[in-house]
């Protein structure tokens, strides 16, 4: 394995890093008063679309794009580190260079399983930032975590497909930007288990596309809005369709691994700010006559954080670089690992900051009580925790069947 970046990725990283500085990390008190001031918390602020603007001047634009057609092409290995600078910032630096969820995996998807159609209409669009895009998979009354559950009917009559069916954590259809979804729901609930769903491109303004509600995160109701949507003899044409009938779970695999490792990357970025926010509070807060910082667990806490970070991130990259050499059904039980690991250290790191923080540090002074809520649902979004840990546990036992097996037969036998 070398996980050794190469000339451009640095080249990436520089720019990148150069960016935040001299953009992202000043535009995000002009992004809260914004946000503020317009009184609702979709709105898309100014500060947004400008910063959006400069990244595309400074090249910095759809780094995800693995097709050089229409990014850099650059490989997951030379996308993590990237990812892991953006996510120091997580409202505004992925937008701001049109690398964030869903539309990373749903113009995935596009390129992968759309038409020329889908690809004109909808990929284009937003591969150039103008419109954003949500992913309706989750639904309320099924335990979504096994994506076999869904009810959701997709029923063929004539040259059109009709939706029926409830959804929530429609991430991103409340974005003030969001004009299309990606919807999955079953084609053939008597087919195999894994052949009965498949998925459609859905315009948001279709009638019968109803958004009851966005659903708040601890208390927080992100900008991109997580929906609850219901669908009313939605009616779609045909050529709405992915791939084909029956093939929406395996749309749904390709579409979850890289999303779940971009996730991951960006969750380094976070637990690595709030690690710096920890130290530099920690050394400013005098109590009991010493900084904070001199107490040994806070040395501690520090230590093991850094400890920990450098585990995951290398874990990451070990993922990403077999995801680029073996491909991502090959990494299935390092996509599984890293997406419980991420956001456990994270959650870990970001919670001993508020700690060192005192009672700034659940206000919205700071940007750990908003970081914490992130970690905290990611660690349930993508696929819960015991989800992941049930396929590395399977593969692991895999193992020893066979030979179970025989243990088994020889002890009937004699």
């Amino acid at each position: 394995m070398n996980f050794e970046l190469t000339d451009r990725c640095k080249d990436f990283q520089e720019r990148v890093n150069a960016f935040m500085d001299e953009r992202i990390y000043p535009a995000e008190r002009v992004y809260e008063e914004q946000m503020l001031a317009s009184g609702n918390p979709h709105f898309q602020p100014p500060i947004l679309e400008e910063l959006k603007v400069e990244a595309q001047d400074r090249g910095l634009w759809n780094l995800f794009q693995p097709h050089p057609e229409w990014g850099p092409g650059l490989s997951n290995a030379e996308y993590a580190p990237l990812a892991e600078i953006m996510g120091r910032s997580p409202h505004l630096a992925p937008e701001a260079m049109n690398c964030s969820a869903p539309d990373t995996g749903n113009m995935e998807v596009l390129t992968l399983f759309g038409t020329e159609e889908h690809r004109e209409r909808w990929l284009k669009p937003l591969l150039a930032g103008e419109v954003r895009s949500a992913f309706a998979m989750t639904e309320p009354l099924v335990a979504s975590s096994d994506a076999t559950n869904i009810e959701t009917r997709i029923e063929r009559d004539g040259d059109e497909y009709v939706i029926n069916g409830r959804k929530w954590w429609t991430s991103n259809a409340l974005h003030a930007n969001c004009k299309v979804m990606i919807v999955m729901g079953k084609t053939n609930p008597d087919g195999p288990k894994h052949q009965q769903q498949s998925m459609l491109v859905v315009p948001l303004d279709t009638p019968g596309v109803n958004i009851i509600r966005g659903l708040p995160v601890f208390g927080y109701q992100d900008r991109e809005g997580h929906a609850e949507v219901v669908f009313e003899d939605v009616r779609v044409p045909t050529s709405a369709l992915l791939a084909g009938e029956g093939e929406g779970f395996m749309i749904s695999q390709a579409r979850l691994g890289p999303g779940r490792i971009h996730h991951c990357m960006r969750s380094i970025g976070m637990a690595e700010r709030a690690l710096d926010l920890l130290c530099q509070r920690a050394l400013q807060r005098v109590t009991f006559g010493k900084p904070v910082a001199e107490n040994a667990n806070i040395m501690d806490w520090i230590a093991e954080a850094r400890i920990e970070l450098e585990m995951i991130r290398l874990l990451t990259m070990k993922t990403a670089w077999l995801m680029d050499t073996v491909g991502n059904r090959h990494a299935r039980v390092e996509i599984a690992a890293i997406k419980v690991a991420g956001p456990n250290v994270a959650l870990k790191i970001i919670d001993r900051a508020i700690q060192v923080h005192g009672g700034g540090g659940v206000s919205d002074d700071f940007p750990l009580a908003s970081f914490w809520a992130h970690q905290r649902t990611l660690r349930l979004a993508d696929g819960p925790d015991e989800v992941h840990k049930r396929t590395i546990a399977q593969r692991e036992l895999r193992k020893w069947e066979s030979a179970a097996r025989e243990a088994t037969a020889a002890g009937a036998s004699a």
